[in-house]
C-alpha cells in the first residue's frame, strides 16, 4: 500500500509503498478514505512529548483523524464487518481496565492511539485493533472528509466543552487559540448557547471564529486579551478554554476567568514547556476556580455527537478549509511550525 513515512524528526515524509497490515482476531483492516491533519501528528513529528516517555519508532506512519471503510474483520470482532463505513476514535481503549469498564476508554490504563502507538491514516489501510471498543459506523448522511473533520480535534473539543466543562446555555467562554481545535470549541460551545470570546493573533483565524459562533473576538497582538475577556463577559468567563499548550495561551485562560470559573485545558505542550506551565494558583484557591484536563472522547459517546451533526446543529466539515493528496502531507506539517494553517487540512486522495 501507499504511505507517507515519517523517516526522521522534522523530516519531510516519504511517500513510497510499505507493506499491508495485517488484521489482528479482535480488529479491523480500515481502508482509509479521509484522514484529517492535526497539531497532535505535528507535535509527533516534531519529537515532542519525550518527557512523558512517548517517542516515534522510526519508520513511522503518521495518522490519528480517519474514516473509512472495513475491508476485513477478525474473528472475535462482533458488531462491524467487512463493507461498513466508520470513524475511528483516536483515544482508544484495550476495553477491559477499569477506565474502560466505566465508559472512559479515552483514559485506558493501556492507551491507544493510531498515528502513534500503531501505524495510522497517512496510509491506505489502518489495521485497527480491539475494533468493537474503537470503531464507530458511520451514518450515510455524514461525509468521510467531515467525518475526518471530527476524528480528534472536534471530538475533542466536544468531550471538553459538553462532558467536562459542562458548559450551560448562556455561560461565557474565552477560547485562546483559534487553531483547527480551538475553533472546533468555539463552534461546539456556541451551539450549547455559550456567549463565545475567540482570542488569536491572526485576523483570519478570528475571522474564522466568528463565523463560526463567537460573538466577540480579541487580537491579543493589539489588546491585553485577559482584560479584554473580563470587560466583554462583565467580570470573566465562566470557561475559559487553552486549545493551544503554550505557557501564554495558558495562563491568561487562567487569568481570565470569574469567580468559581473553570479552566479547561485541551492543548498539550511542545518543546518550550515540556509539559510543565506555572499557573497563577493563589488566585485559582482564593476564587475557588477549577482547571480540568481532557483528553479526545469516548468511542462509546460518538453517536450522541454524530447524532448532532447528522442534524446539522452541528458541522465540523464547516472548517474544513483544505482538502490534499497524500503526497501533500508534509507541506501541511511544515506550515504547522509557523502557525500558518487555518482551519482543517483533510487528506483526501491515497
Amino acid at each position: 500500500m501507499k504511505a507517507a513515512v515519517m523517516e526522521g524528526v522534522r523530516q519531510p515524509l516519504v511517500v513510497r509503498e510499505v507493506q499491508d497490515p495485517q488484521c489482528s482476531a479482535h480488529g479491523v483492516i480500515v481502508r482509509v478514505e479521509a484522514n484529517g491533519i492535526c497539531r497532535s501528528d505535528w507535535h509527533y513529528w516534531n519529537g515532542d512529548w519525550s518527557w512523558i516517555g512517548v517517542a516515534p519508532r522510526l519508520p513511522h506512519v503518521l495518522g490519528h483523524e480517519f474514516c473509512g471503510v472495513i475491508e476485513e474483520a477478525g474473528p472475535e470482532v462482533r458488531g462491524l464487518k467487512p463493507g461498513q463505513r466508520v470513524v475511528v476514535a483516536f483515544s482508544q481503549g484495550e476495553g477491559t481496565c477499569e477506565q474502560c469498564r466505566s465508559g472512559h476508554s479515552n483514559v485506558c490504563n493501556t492507551p491507544l492511539v493510531p498515528g502513534m502507538t500503531y501505524w495510522g491514516g497517512f496510509a491506505r489501510y489502518v489495521a485497527v485493533p480491539y475494533a468493537d471498543v474503537n470503531v464507530v459506523r458511520l451514518p450515510e448522511a455524514i461525509g468521510f472528509v467531515e467525518a475526518a473533520s471530527m476524528g480528534c480535534r472536534f471530538m475533542t473539543a466536544f468531550h471538553g466543552i459538553v462532558d467536562r466543562a459542562q458548559v450551560k446555555p448562556g455561560q461565557w467562554v474565552a477560547v485562546y487559540g483559534c487553531g483547527g481545535l480551538g475553533l472546533s470549541a468555539v463552534h461546539v460551545a456556541a451551539a450549547t448557547g455559550a456567549n463565545v470570546i475567540g482570542v488569536d493573533l491572526d485576523p483570519a483565524k478570528l475571522e474564522m471564529a466568528k463565523k463560526l459562533g463567537a460573538i466577540h473576538v480579541v487580537n491579543a497582538k493589539e489588546t491585553e486579551p485577559t482584560k479584554a475577556v473580563r470587560q466583554l463577559s462583565g467580570g470573566g468567563a465562566h470557561v475559559a478554554v487553552d486549545a493551544l499548550g503554550i505557557a501564554q495561551t495558558c495562563r491568561n485562560a487562567a487569568l481570565s476567568l470569574r469567580r468559581r470559573g473553570r479552566m479547561l485545558q485541551l492543548g498539550l505542550t511542545s518543546q518550550s514547556e515540556k509539559g510543565e506551565i506555572a499557573l497563577p494558583i493563589d488566585r485559582l484557591v482564593l476564587m475557588e476556580q477549577s482547571v480540568i484536563g481532557s483528553v479526545g472522547m469516548p468511542a462509546a459517546d460518538y453517536p450522541q455527537l454524530l447524532r448532532l451533526v447528522e442534524s446539522r446543529r452541528l458541522v465540523p466539515g464547516s472548517l474544513v478549509t483544505a482538502t490534499v493528496p497524500l503526497e501533500k502531507s508534509s507541506e501541511v506539517l511544515e506550515q504547522m511550525t509557523s502557525f500558518a494553517n487555518l482551519g482543517v487540512t483533510v487528506i483526501d486522495r491515497y
